[in-house]
């Protein structure tokens, strides 16, 4: 179990990188390029949407949302282009690193901190719900 495990995070790592690499590729269309490019950013980004420390739901990207992101833009790309970005992915040592995406997730993060403590302060400290 463990050993295919780690299989799976290395083809998922592998991929990522892929997707990444497809997203220049002129051959890519647009759409996938577009899908490409938002789920390799948040594969990459340092920071998770939902952080892992959070019970259950923390890990929820990581095993269920990702790899359907990945598979639904490996599906929208030309198998020949795939396999080609593949082959170079693995040959590569290093994932990159994605600090744009780290930056929106960090933003999202900031406007629902935002939100949540001004819909708390009127609700709390002005009686009631906001109208």
């Amino acid at each position: 179990m463990g050993g295919k495990l780690k299989v799976w995070a290395r083809t998922i790592k592998r991929d990522v990188h892929a997707i990444y690499l497809a997203a220049r590729d002129p051959r890519t269309p647009w759409y996938a390029k577009a899908l490409a490019l938002c789920v390799a950013g948040y594969a990459l980004s340092p920071i998770d949407l939902i952080p892992d420390f959070v019970p259950v739901l923390g890990y929820l990207d990581d095993l269920i949302l990702l790899p359907l992101g990945i598979l639904a833009v490996v599906k929208m790309i030309p198998p020949e282009v795939m396999a080609e970005h593949r082959a170079a992915a693995a040959l590569a040592g290093e994932r990159p690193v994605s600090r744009t995406a780290a930056v929106v997730i960090f933003c999202l993060w900031a406007v629902a901190i935002t939100l949540t403590a001004w819909l708390s302060y009127r609700y709390v400290f002005q009686g009631g719900a906001p109208h």
